[in-house]
């Protein structure tokens, strides 16, 4: 490798591809001088006597850890296998990849194809054991780098977290002020329609009943129209499961809770995707912390709210049942699934021994058997005495 080396006819006679890529968004709209030095690449591509540059910036506010399909990459190894490709030109390592497995096929493809490697430090051979030895450190730095990044920002999120202040999103009836942090939406009509949720079930005792007094009464729910923004709402007939978010959320009982999401990796059509799903039990979660901001109702409410819906939602609770106390331990509303254990919503569980057979739970719940029974193809029928007969999914039968 050396700034000096002339470059061989049978190179100079392909194209060199200049490969620009910033990683997010934010980048690509604040970090103009590193998208104009990555362009400069051009200039340099001519001083070495390419007559034919090409630019691929499509993986713009595209990652390079391999998680996200970057279609300006995949152009670019499909023209160094058509044997078009003199060179690559890029910033540094970082540009063209921040994962080894496709740094390390873009260095198989440009040694079988005798392309070079050019970036600020100089050209580098890939057909040349000392070079591949240092482009291969480099593409290693560059992964290592990635991994200290995010271990970083996870840390300090977490910390940040443990004092409350992180800003995550927040359910209806919250938002982030700039001064004072979290707290209730200035938006009366908003705070009363929560408020009417837990007045109504703490009267009826049912989620469904509240949700059918509420509809028959044709109360509105927010619906935010701009996004996770959540500054903007429309307000439509209220839905069942508007009623359910939030009975079962614990922002609304005055804890923060950081953690209730877990990632998920999967492998499809050969990349990586990165996918974040609800379920994550409340064991796991990382930081549940109380009084960081107004709350709605107590925490004794709340917890008798969690162990009335268990009974409405599926028979007869167990007696063990633990503290709900928010001082310095977790929130806990409902038992971690064991033995039979069923979970909720959003990773809530209750320790459960199902009703014997013949026994229904109310009106509602006849509805509720038969329209499941109806839809997994088993026999139901409701006699006058209001109990479920033919039942067969495991909670009556």
């Amino acid at each position: 490798m050396a700034n000096t080396d002339l470059l061989p006819a049978t190179v100079l006679r392909r194209k060199a591809v200049v490969y620009v890529r910033q990683s997010t968004q934010t980048q690509v709209q604040n970090n103009l001088e590193s998208k104009r030095r990555q362009y400069d690449l051009v200039e340099e591509a001519r001083r070495r006597g390419f007559t034919q540059v090409e630019v691929i910036d499509d993986d713009l506010g595209r990652s390079g850890s391999g998680m996200v399909a970057r279609p300006g990459f995949d152009r670019l190894v499909a023209w160094l296998c058509a044997g078009e490709v003199g060179a690559v030109l890029c910033f540094d390592a970082s540009r063209l990849a921040r994962n080894g497995r496709d740094w390390h096929h873009l260095l198989e493809l440009c040694g079988l194809f005798e392309a070079r490697v050019i970036d600020l430090d100089g050209v580098y051979d890939p057909c040349r054991p000392n070079d591949r030895l240092l482009l291969g450190m480099k593409g290693s730095i560059s992964e290592f780098e990635l991994g200290v990044l995010r271990a970083r920002m996870f840390e300090a999120a977490r910390a940040k977290a443990q004092r409350g202040e992180l800003r995550i999103s927040v359910p209806i009836g919250y938002v982030w002020h700039r001064e004072v942090g979290l707290g209730l939406d200035p938006d009366l009509r908003l705070q009363e329609a929560i408020r009417l949720i837990f007045a109504r079930f703490r009267k009826l005792g049912s989620a469904r009943q509240v949700f059918l007094s509420l509809a028959a009464e044709q109360v509105q729910f927010p619906r935010p129209s701009d996004g996770k923004k959540m500054v903007t709402f429309d307000w439509t007939p209220i839905r069942y499961r508007n009623v359910i978010s939030v009975l079962k959320n614990p922002f609304y009982a005055g804890t923060y809770a950081y953690g209730k999401s877990e990632k998920r990796t999967t492998l499809v059509e050969g990349r990586l995707r990165k996918s974040y799903g609800h379920g994550k039990p409340v064991e796991q979660w990382e930081v549940m912390l109380k009084d960081h901001h107004e709350a709605y109702i107590d925490a004794a409410e709340f917890e008798r709210n969690q162990k009335q819906l268990a009974i409405n939602a599926y028979g007869k609770v167990g007696a063990r049942w633990p503290s709900a106390a928010c001082g310095d331990a977790l929130l806990r509303p409902l038992w971690p699934p064991s033995n039979g254990g069923v979970y909720g919503p959003r990773g809530w569980s209750a320790r459960v021994s199902m009703r014997p057979p013949q026994r229904a739970i109310g009106a509602a719940a006849v509805l509720r058997l038969r329209r499941s029974s109806t839809r997994r193809g088993c026999r139901t029928r409701a006699p006058e005495s209001g109990r479920a007969l033919g039942y067969r999914s495991g909670i009556a039968s």
